[in-house]
């Protein structure tokens, strides 16, 4: 273990003092050794607890724990393993792949680091969810643990083991769709083993993808059919399979061999990988041991319940937040609900995230049409004209002006409760006060959810991330504990795996079969005929804020066009004839009407999103190949 080496590296130094060794031959009294951790089944839960607590990445491919998204060095000996997920990042690990996709943008902050990686892409020294340096740590450590548990006498050693199995093989997934092929280590390295062993070259793309899927193989015969929540079972060792085959089919299909074959696959063996994805997504289907949560008559409340009703059938495996669990070393920490929800919020004004209106228009109408908006700009709308005829997931996952919150001040517009986004008021004469302090017959010019955002003169998108929020979170306390838990994988996305790997294998049936079960469930028009893209316009709705949007874009390897383009977005202008009447007197219960602005370049008029074409692979980094110099940089990042 780490003690020992470090004890080896003081003895070397320190030959000719023999009086020292003594000291250093000495049991330590500041932490359990090897022999007692290893005997004692208690301490090995809690070391298993560590592993997990120590892979982030199974939440929205998070890279670090204690304080930072930009991959920084996990909190490693000083006994104080309590990963904050959510919390102490305060979102900005966890939700930064939905950024970094079409899907929102962030509100305000000291983020202008990672506004430069969104407009002029990933650099060959950027450290943004890295997982490099924390993976290999962490893979030492489950390296560790599974050699030592195979010597232990524990009954139960076999499902402990697969579940450190499964860990790992995680983390090498988390690798391998960032960098390609890295190097493959299964054994604890020992500090006098030779160079090769000690530094080695990176494996190839498809090694690693070959190595995590004969991984999830033997994890499934290892681990139990049932656990405690939050623990890897067999069927989560298939789910991680069956997204991991799903990769590397799509990299052989649309990729190309780079570097001699470190990168890339050979597009003949596409439908090999394919195969793997549709029999794991199978095992887990006809288990029965899963559905998709359909319980509720009302389509918006059934579908915002599949994130927060707990033990709900859907989840193949997740990440609970409910006081002590197995992940974040027994505090379960999460703060989305006090990140991403309307005012009131202690963050102020909450709303980290605004999602995008080319995002937002891209759910389609119940009956199947397309969400475009039709805006004439002379004409006021209501809410219910605008969006009241959508897929309910729009409604379920996003919130806009009008959406009912608790203790939200609606104002003239919505009444308590519902949040107001309205900037601007058009005046009977035409013109539009939108002063921040601003009013027009005593109705405030700018509606309260809006209000800072307009002090600051920014621009706003006009939504807000409604998906895994909780009405009855305390959003008014710091850093406040949401008990909502973080599906790592959930049934609709096994469905729309085996969906997308039926359908590139040519069986268009059953991909059609799947993508209509979940069109059901949300209750929205069923389809005739399948295409590609309506394949991938149903997994962008159905998986939208999950961590999958990104890389969806970049194993299909159309994300330099998708992603290099300018969005939109909109902005409220109220019509105060609707609440107001002749008298300019405040009609009871009125419905407000108001104007729509789109706003073109929301992100900036010279900040347009970029994705160039060498972000397919993030670079291993100079630092590294310093360190290594076995290691091959990826293609466009050499100086």
């Amino acid at each position: 273990m780490k003690t020992k080496i470090y004890l080896a590296l003081v003895a070397l130094s320190m030959t000719s003092f023999t009086s020292c060794m003594d000291v250093l031959d000495q049991t330590p009294t500041d932490r359990y050794t090897d022999a007692v951790v290893w005997n004692d089944e208690t301490l090995v839960l809690q070391h298993l607890a560590q592993l997990y607590a120590y892979t982030p990445v199974m939440v929205q491919d998070c890279p670090a724990s204690a304080s930072t998204w930009k991959g920084a060095t996990l909190n490693r000996d000083d006994n104080s393993w309590g990963v904050w997920m959510g919390q102490s990042e305060q979102m900005e690990g966890s939700t930064r792949s939905m950024e970094l996709a079409d899907e929102t943008r962030y509100n305000f902050g000291a983020q202008a680091d990672f506004n430069t990686l969104k407009h002029y892409g990933y650099q060959v020294n950027d450290t943004y969810l890295q997982w490099w340096g924390n993976a290999y740590y962490q893979i030492r450590n489950l390296n560790n643990f599974m050699d030592n548990i195979e010597k232990s006498a524990f009954q139960n050693k076999t499902e402990l083991k697969g579940e450190a199995r499964f860990l790992r093989a995680f983390c090498y997934f988390a690798m391998v769709k960032r960098y390609g092929g890295v190097p493959i280590v299964t054994d604890v390295q020992s500090i006098d083993a030779d160079s090769t062993v000690l530094y080695p070259s990176r494996s190839s793309e498809k090694q690693c993808y070959d190595f995590i899927i004969d991984e999830c193989e033997k994890a499934v015969a290892e681990l139990p059919a049932q656990q405690e929540v939050g623990r890897a079972t067999k069927w989560a060792a298939y789910a991680l399979q069956c997204r991991a085959a799903l990769f590397a089919g799509s990299i052989a299909q649309w990729g190309q061999q780079q570097l001699d074959g470190l990168l890339g696959f050979a597009p003949s063996e596409a439908n090999h990988y394919y195969q793997i994805s549709f029999d794991a997504a199978n095992k887990i289907i006809q288990s029965g041991k899963f559905a998709l949560y359909n319980q509720d008559a009302d389509k918006v409340t059934n579908y915002r319940n599949v994130f927060l009703k707990k033990n709900n059938g859907e989840g193949v495996m997740v990440w609970p937040h409910t006081g002590p669990s197995w992940q974040s070393g027994g505090t379960g920490l999460w703060s989305w609900d006090m990140c991403e929800c309307p005012r009131p919020s202690v963050w102020g004004v909450g709303n980290y995230h605004m999602p995008y209106l080319d995002f937002v228009e891209k759910f389609e109408r119940i009956d199947g049409t397309p969400g475009t908006l039709t805006i004439n700009p002379n004409q006021s709308y209501t809410m219910a004209e605008l969006f009241g005829d959508r897929d309910p997931r729009l409604a379920a996952d996003v919130w806009t002006n009008g959406t009912p919150w608790p203790n939200a001040v609606g104002g003239v517009c919505f009444g308590k409760n519902f949040v107001d986004m309205h900037r601007g008021i058009k005046k009977r004469n035409g013109n539009i006060e939108s002063g921040r302090y601003g009013s027009y017959k005593g109705i405030a010019a700018i509606g309260d959810q809006l209000a800072r955002v307009a002090e600051y003169s920014l621009l706003h998108t006009g939504f807000g991330v409604r998906k895994y929020l909780d009405d009855n979170a305390d959003v008014q306390t710091w850093f406040c504990t949401s008990t909502t838990d973080y599906h790592i994988f959930r049934y609709a996305e096994i469905l729309l795996n085996q969906a997308e790997a039926a359908f590139e294998m040519g069986n268009t049936a059953v991909a059609l079969d799947n993508v209509n079960k979940i069109r059901s469930r949300a209750g929205i028009a069923l389809l005739t005929s399948i295409t590609r893209d309506q394949l991938r316009h149903e997994r962008e709705i159905e998986l939208c804020f999950e961590n999958h949007r990104y890389w969806d874009l970049r194993r299909w390897r159309i994300a330099e066009t998708t992603l290099s383009r300018a969005h939109t977005g909109l902005t409220y202008i109220l019509d105060p004839t609707s609440v107001l009447n002749a008298a300019n007197k405040i009609i009871p219960g009125a419905t407000p009407k108001f104007y729509i602005q789109v706003v073109d370049e929301i992100d900036g008029p010279n900040s347009t999103p970029i994705f160039p074409q060498k972000n397919y692979y993030w670079p291993v980094g100079n630092s590294r190949i310093a360190q290594n110099p076995r290691l091959v940089e990826n293609p466009g990042y050499a100086n």
